[in-house]
């Protein structure tokens, strides 16, 4: 299966979204709630953290990969340090992304937090040639050929 890199892949599209978009290298991650109704901001952060690393994973990247990071609290004055404090956890020292986090109005009132994200993915391309599989794999700046050997890509 031959993909451009520009194509558009939609992840479970739906007919108001799609869980979550990729375009060349980037993904874009819907605003992730929790299912729980629960009361509790940690639980939620937790789940929603939980549905992230399944929607990058799934994509080919990781949370060492994301780029921005858009929080919306339903009370940021009483949650924001407990929101710091898992985050800090889930977050990979060094790989800290472009965040903002503000306070808003839910779609669902026992919804606690939302969050969407956009990460970088890595881009697997396919190609038959004469009867043989010729797959690489871009990520980063590296071109890798199967097991064989990997370059690094430049730009000028």
């Amino acid at each position: 299966m031959e993909t451009n890199r520009m194509t558009i892949i939609r992840n479970n599209p739906q007919p108001r979204l799609a869980a979550s978009v990729a375009y060349g290298d980037l993904l874009f991650l819907s605003g992730q709630t929790p299912k729980s109704n629960e009361d509790d901001i940690v639980l939620q952060i937790r789940e929603v953290l939980e549905k992230i690393d399944a929607l990058l994973a799934a994509a080919g990247s990781d949370k060492q990969h994301v780029l921005s990071a858009q929080i919306w609290l339903k009370n940021i004055e009483r949650d924001f340090a407990a929101f710091n404090e898992v985050w800090v956890q889930w977050m990979p020292e060094g790989y800290s992304p472009a965040r903002a986090a503000v306070q808003a109005e839910m779609a669902r009132p026992e919804i606690l937090v939302e969050i969407m994200l956009t990460a970088r993915q890595s881009v697997k391309i396919d190609r038959k040639e004469k009867g043989r599989n010729a797959a690489f794999l871009i990520s980063s700046d590296y071109l890798s050929f199967g097991d064989a050997f990997s370059t690094r890509l430049f730009s000028f």
